[in-house]
Formats: structure tokens, C-alpha cells, sequence
């Protein structure tokens, strides 16, 4: 952590609300990200993220400089958005028309690919609600977010052969799903 990043960690604990806006700027919309992937809907993963970034501020006299910055914000996004999941007891479609899927996406796809790519994207934000929430959690952090498997186990604090277990038994949960659900689906998993 940055001497700057220090510096403006004390001055907001102190109630400088400039020095918390510097502070949080980098943090933002990576944790709307997150919020999204979890969330799948827009205007709540906002609303979480504003919520989070509350909390943030009203427990950064708590941060212990034990872990990164960052790890600490995002383990708060997971909470709020696990939280807010608890209270409306399930999980929307995520929009096809968010770009936090990046990584089906090929922009030399035909028109039969991008189609192709559309139903899959669709097929896997439907099928990772009926999964083990935590392999689904793993999943979104790791494949749609593409953070470290250390990053995740920061993140959920798990060891990192707890992350890379729930991954693994994940993405087979996936495929068995999309395929049990989607029986044409063979043809679109690689």
C-alpha cells in the first residue's frame, strides 16, 4: 500500500470526506463489477455498491493494514451483496446487454457465432442460480470477473485449494446443469 493511499486512509478516519472520494475512486467500479456479477440487476448492484462504500467509510478506522486495501473493500462488496440476496431470496437474469461477460465475447465472431455466444452467456447466468452458491460465487469471481485464485481466497477468506475445489466442482455442476436444462447445449460448450 502506497504512502499516499496511508495518508488518505488517516485523513478520512479523521472525517475528511475529500481525502475518502480520492481514497475510493479506484475502487468503484471495480465493486459495482463485482456487485453486478453477483446481483445481476442493474440499479441494485448500484445500490450495493453505494451501500458498501458507506460501510467502507463508516469502518475504515477499523482497517488493520493487515491485508491490501482493495482485498477489504471487495470482502465488504461480498458481504452487502450476500446480504441483499438474503433479503430478496433470489437472484435476477443478469441483462445480456451488460458487458461483464467480456470473456465469450470475440469481436471476428459471424453472426451465427455472436448468436451462439448470446444463448451460452444466457444459458450460464440462468444455470449458475441453481448451483451451489458458493461454487457459484467462485465461479463469478474467477471466470466473469477473472480475479487471481488469490484474490478469491482474500476475497471469501478460504485457502486457495478451497477456491480452486469449488471452481472445479463448480464448473462441472455447470456443465451437467446447462446440459440437463439446455439439451442442445453440447454444441455450444467447448
Amino acid at each position: 500500500m502506497s504512502d499516499q493511499d496511508i495518508y488518505l486512509i488517516r485523513k478520512s478516519v479523521d472525517g475528511d470526506v475529500r481525502s475518502f472520494e480520492k481514497l475510493i475512486k479506484a475502487y468503484e467500479q471495480p465493486a459495482f463489477a463485482m456487485a453486478m456479477s453477483y446481483l445481476g440487476d442493474y440499479e441494485m448492484a448500484a445500490e450495493v455498491t453505494q451501500e458498501a462504500l458507506i460501510k467502507v467509510y463508516k469502518n475504515l478506522g477499523k482497517f488493520k493494514f493487515e491485508a491490501s486495501l482493495s482485498t477489504w473493500i471487495y470482502r465488504i462488496v461480498i458481504n452487502t451483496c450476500k446480504d441483499a440476496l438474503k433479503k430478496t431470496k433470489r437472484m435476477k437474469e443478469v441483462s445480456l446487454e451488460d458487458n461483464h461477460f467480456e470473456g465469450l465475447r470475440d469481436e471476428h465472431q459471424t453472426p451465427e457465432e455472436t448468436l451462439e455466444t448470446e444463448d451460452l452467456k444466457t444459458m450460464v447466468h440462468r444455470t449458475l442460480e441453481r448451483i451451489n452458491p458458493e461454487n457459484a460465487e467462485v465461479i463469478r469471481l474467477k471466470d466473469i470477473q477473472d480475479y487471481s485464485y488469490e484474490e478469491i481466497a482474500a476475497f471469501l477468506e478460504i485457502p486457495v485449494g478451497t477456491v480452486r475445489s469449488r471452481l472445479s466442482r463448480g464448473r462441472q455442476m455447470l456443465k451437467e446443469e446447462i446440459v440437463k436444462a439446455y439439451p442442445d447445449a453440447l454444441s455450444l460448450i467447448r
